[in-house]
């Protein structure tokens, strides 16, 4: 959630940090700040954006051949700029830090530190690392010793950067269940908390693992691990060359990164589904080199997600049982990891994560394993993330980058993966004939040309989004495998319009949702020419005929009608199984251009993080 960026160079980083942290922005954050060593530790800090900092660092004129700098998402302690990072402890030696995560322990380690006489002036759990970290150095006068033994009492998810005033040289970085990499140039070397961060000065990146502790300054870098010994043992960790494109992660001609990544989804499609453009046939190898047998040994799924991939997995969970017959359950992973369920070892446990760091599904991960399932799949955008490294199996969506915190290419995309994992499953099971097979195939290779046309709908969509602006609530519904589209389009309009929006299985409304209709309260309707396309009707005629107002998004055959308060938008004909996917993408504009009207940050919505790295 929160970003990191440190540098330690030949010349002066402030340029570096600063550009890191406004690369970092689309993470979400409420604060910023910065320190930097030249003779002294200078600090900078702000409850407002990145570029309120600049401008507060240019006024100071702070300057450096080292520092640490972090955007913060408030957990512990209100937005404020005593709260904001970098922390600070010690005064013969005096340090600072700034993390990521969320440090469990920080009540007791506080009491404990007090009683030591140390005093802490922010609400953070982080202050209690600056002081653990001053408090241990001052028995080994070596930094990297003093963060090794200090992260040993620490428990929690949590990604440090700490640096000393005597050692201006310097910077030494750790790792435990919050992403951090290593950035190696030929000026400096370089941490952050995301790739993006550091493109401007190398491409070349170290991924940290779970326990590393690393020491870098302007030439070298040595890494340590203290998973196993509190001091660290040497490790080597490859290097990786960032594929990563600056244009990637720029806006181009668009308004918003959401427009971007809204209009990318039939190329991320393409990108993600490319393997199967010219194959005659569907490989399970497409999830990897062992995937056929473990999908041989495996008899039901079990998918776990937050938020939009959670939505996805619902989807995929149709799909599953439907298409290929098999068992699936999908849980909200930070509900699954405190309850008790009963797990069966030929389940394939699925994560399905945008970033593959977030906290609850890589939590929920574990804790299946633990429980006995030994199989486990990664749907994921992100090629180094914990998530893949976690897992046995994995499939790359291939999205690229997605900057904006409302999740669009991402979860079409996922869908696309889900989807062929559907019909990879229901080909080993001999549910899926060669004719069949071929139909999925070229259904496959023409869904970029269907989201494309899908996207055709933006202008009609930008005039309902108008009488939407002046809305407070609204209901969404949807039947069957639609229904989770529903729940992701009222998401993506409360994410970014702030506009309260639920969703409902249609033939709920008579169960209680009916109450809330009336002239005030829009119902946007999702009507695929399927088989529950006469049971949706009925549905709507329920809401008609209490005066509600409907917003129907519909097939070219779906033979439903405008009239008054029923306003319609055609998509293409029924596309089958591909149908979620294309009724994603109206409910996507229909947010966008809400939020357009009601003038919200619309890739920083207010509260909310990209990547979740904490619970």
């Amino acid at each position: 959630m929160c970003g990191i960026v440190g540098a330690v160079a030949k010349d002066n980083v402030v340029p570096v940090l600063l550009e890191g942290l406004l690369r970092l922005e689309y993470r979400g954050y409420d604060s910023a700040g910065l320190v930097v060593s030249n003779n002294s530790l200078h600090r900078v800090r702000t409850t407002g954006r990145v570029a309120e900092l600049v401008k507060l660092v240019d006024e100071q004129q702070a300057e450096g051949s080292a520092g640490i700098a972090h955007t913060r998402w408030a957990t512990h302690g209100a937005p404020s700029e005593r709260n904001a990072h970098p922390h600070v402890s010690g005064e013969e030696t005096k340090i600072a830090v700034v993390h990521n995560g969320i440090i469990e322990n920080h009540e007791a380690m506080r009491k404990r530190l007090q009683a030591d006489g140390y005093e802490f002036v922010s609400d953070t759990d982080t202050e209690v690392i600056a002081h653990l970290v001053a408090h241990h150095l001052k028995q080994t006068a070596d930094l990297l010793k003093a963060v090794c033994l200090s992260i040993a009492e620490l428990q929690g998810a949590y990604a440090i950067v700490v640096m000393e005033e005597v050692r201006p040289d310097r910077i030494i970085v750790a790792r435990n269940g919050a992403p951090l990499l290593l950035g190696l140039g030929e000026e400096g070397n370089y941490a952050a908390s995301d790739a993006s961060a550091l493109l401007k000065v190398t491409r070349n990146m170290i991924y940290l693992e779970e326990g590393d502790v690393a020491e870098l300054d302007r030439d070298n870098y040595r890494i340590v691990n203290c998973l196993n010994d509190p001091l660290g043992e040497p490790v080597e960790r490859a290097v990786h060359e960032s594929d990563l494109s600056n244009e990637a992660i720029e806006m181009g001609p668009y308004d918003h990164f959401m427009q971007k990544e809204i209009f990318e989804q039939p190329g991320a499609v393409a990108n993600t589904l490319e393997m199967v453009f010219n194959a005659q046939s569907i490989s399970p190898n497409l999830f990897g080199s062992t995937a056929e047998k473990i999908f041989s040994d495996t008899d039901s799924l079990l998918i776990l997600a937050c938020g939009t991939s959670y939505h996805a997995g619902l989807v995929a969970q149709y799909w599953l049982e439907t298409v290929a017959g098999m068992p699936c359950n999908v849980e909200i992973a930070s509900e699954y990891r405190y309850r008790d369920p009963v797990a069966n070892p030929r389940t394939l446990v699925v994560g399905i994560s945008q970033s593959g760091e977030t906290a609850d599904t890589l939590a929920a991960l574990s804790y299946a394993k633990k429980l006995g399932h030994q199989h486990s799949l990664a749907i994921c955008n992100v090629a180094e993330s914990a998530l893949i490294r976690q897992t046995d199996l994995r499939f790359l969506t291939r999205a690229g980058p997605e900057i904006g915190v409302a999740s669009t290419k991402a979860f079409t995309t996922q869908l696309a993966s889900l989807l062929l994992l559907t019909v990879t499953l229901a080909k080993m099971r001999n549910k899926l004939s060669v004719e069949h097979e071929q139909q999925m195939i070229k259904a496959l290779r023409h869904l970029p040309a269907a989201v494309q046309s899908s996207l055709q709908v933006e202008p009609e969509v930008a005039v309902w989004a108008e009488r939407f602006s002046e809305k407070h609530h609204a209901l969404f519904l949807g039947r069957g495998v639609h229904y989770p589209i529903a729940m992701e389009g009222a998401l993506k309009l409360k994410e970014i319009s702030y506009i309260h929006a639920e969703a409902y299985a249609a033939g709920e409304l008579k169960h209680g949702p009916l109450a809330l209709v009336d002239s005030e309260m829009p119902v946007v309707a999702i009507a695929p020419n399927d088989q529950l396309l006469g049971k949706l009707k009925s549905n709507l005629q329920e809401v008609h005929a209490r005066g509600g107002e409907l917003y129907v998004f519909a097939d070219a055959d779906s033979q439903i009608q405008e009239s008054e308060n029923l306003h319609v938008i055609r998509l293409a004909e029924h596309a089958g199984l591909l149908s979620p996917i294309l009724h994603t993408i109206p409910l996507q504009l229909l947010a966008y251009h809400v939020a357009l009207n009601k003038g919200t940050d619309v890739d920083k919505p207010r509260n909310l993080a990209k990547a979740v790295t904490v619970e």
